[in-house]
């Protein structure tokens, strides 16, 4: 039973390599190219890393991308962002502006017979002063 689970394992290893060499030929040779020359990048262009021929500087101290705040700068800001939100919530608290009651009732009552007058062709200059 030994012998035989050996066989096994063994024929099973084998078929896996012949495989693998198999798919490593057939890749190889679909990567053969006789256009590799054109195929090159011009010269003058960098296509990847450089090799200097040296290790790169790593303790270089990297540079800011911006200008850090201040504590000036913050409260300014601060100070501005909440001018603006007072601002807004006090605009939505005036109603002043609103029309009252009466003339959205006068609106509602005048304003589907206006319409219909100017689709009828009725011009009526108080509404529509481009009509003639």
């Amino acid at each position: 039973m030994t012998q035989r689970l050996g066989q096994f394992a063994f024929s099973s290893f084998a078929r896996l390599c012949s495989g693998v060499g198999l798919l490593f030929v057939v890749a190889a040779a679909g990567c053969t190219s006789t256009n590799i020359e054109a195929a090159a990048p011009q010269s003058g262009t960098v296509v990847g890393p450089k090799d200097t021929g040296s290790y790169p500087n790593l303790n270089i101290p990297r540079q800011q991308a911006a200008e850090q705040f201040t504590d000036a700068d913050k409260s300014a800001k601060l100070a501005q962002l909440q001018a603006d939100q007072a601002t807004a919530s006090q605009e939505v608290a005036d109603t002043s502006g609103a029309p009252d009651a009466a003339q959205l009732d006068n609106l509602a009552k005048t304003h589907a017979s206006d319409t219909l007058k100017q689709i009828e062709g009725k011009c009526d200059l108080a509404l529509d002063p481009t009509c003639k």
